[in-house]
């Protein structure tokens, strides 16, 4: 029994509706139906809604990947980090898919782990699948010459995030690592620390290079010495925070600046085995807040970085690239923003400054 859609009834005999049923069912040509489809060409109301009668009628479903290939886009994006376990990315992964969603686009997701030879599959199977753009988080390593040439021939928008890459000349999105660097450093000398020590990220990577440059630079305008001894460079994982606290806090700072969160942890994990205490032995600011930083004891003082402002404005740069509203490259910076809680030690250095009297209360 042949039903008027043209399909046989039966799982044995069924055929899927093709293109060509839709312009029969229509009345319409193949080439109409296809504009109302795909959304390529002027078609009057009255042939649209016979179209999209007929389509209805047969439950017609296009070949996704051929109306792909016919516009040049699979409405995908790709997003590249470098430790999704580092709780600072799935915030920013989370405001980066809901973008790619509302703008009609599906993200796929994968991590590095910082090695440069997962990086180097990961881009290779992103253009291998014809994404319509790249949000990257770089690892250290350059790119090799025939990354470079792959990149340029694929010609896929690239948006850097929170990274610099000498040889990618593309939009960036990054917080202003220096000034938070440098808000935090302040604030601590604006209370009353003057020996303050310092956990860097890698310093092959920018904003590592960023944050160190803003706490050396915020010591001298506070008029503090500069103490190379006082300084570690990590690599924004925990163990290395830990050997940061064992090699620092034997040298009793009055506070240290810990630039990402994973490393604060193993600082911290550091100090309760020597048996420290913040804030009375040690202050502490972190790069980076989260919901849960508050239930430390103490609470831990942060430097913000806007997470979900990071993952919005990535889409946003690529969608602009994708419709052709810009051409010239640029780079976002986002401000940070200094949260004030008690590791950093200020309610002890309240404590110990004299009560300012009024006339009225003598």
């Amino acid at each position: 029994m042949v039903k008027k859609s043209g399909r046989t009834a039966g799982a044995r005999g069924y055929k899927a509706p093709s293109i060509y049923d839709v312009a029969r069912e229509a009345k319409v040509s193949v080439f109409t139906v296809s504009a109302v489809i795909n959304e390529t060409g002027r078609v009057s109301a009255t042939l649209s809604r016979r179209v999209e009668a007929a389509v209805r009628e047969l439950n017609y479903r296009p070949n996704l990947l051929a109306r792909s290939l016919a516009k040049q886009q699979t409405h995908t994006f790709g997003m590249v980090v470098t430790d999704i376990a580092n709780p600072f990315f799935p915030a920013i992964v989370r405001a980066a898919e809901d973008a790619a969603q509302k703008a009609g686009y599906s993200m796929l997701l994968c991590n590095s782990d910082d090695k440069p030879d997962k990086e180097a599959v990961y881009l290779e199977l992103l253009i291998a699948n014809r994404v319509d753009g790249i949000i990257l988080s770089k690892t250290p390593s350059a790119l090799s010459v025939a990354q470079r040439r792959m990149l340029d021939e694929a010609k896929i928008p690239i948006v850097l995030l929170m990274r610099t890459c000498a040889e990618l000349k593309t939009d960036i999105v990054q917080t202003n690592d220096k000034q938070g660097a440098m808000d935090a450093v302040d604030h601590l000398a604006r209370i009353g620390h003057k020996k303050i020590a310092f956990v860097s990220g890698p310093m092959n990577v920018s904003n590592a290079r960023a944050r160190r440059q803003g706490y050396t630079k915020a010591l001298k305008a506070r008029g503090l010495v500069y103490d190379p001894e006082l300084s570690f460079e990590g690599d924004y994982r925990i163990e290395s925070g830990r050997r940061a606290g064992h090699a620092l806090l034997p040298k009793r700072p009055d506070a240290v600046l810990v630039t990402n969160y994973l490393m604060t942890i193993g600082l911290m994990s550091a100090a309760e085995e020597m048996g420290l205490r913040c804030p009375e032995d040690f202050a502490l600011i972190s790069f980076d807040d989260y919901p849960w930083s508050g239930c430390f004891r103490p609470r831990l003082t942060t430097i913000e970085l806007p997470k979900h402002e990071l993952g919005d404005t990535a889409v946003q740069l690529l969608l602009q690239r994708i419709r052709g509203t810009r051409t010239k490259a640029v780079t976002v910076n986002l401000l940070p923003q200094l949260r004030v809680r008690e590791s950093c030690g200020f309610m002890l250095h309240s404590r110990k400054e004299p009560v300012a009297t009024t006339e009225g209360s003598r």
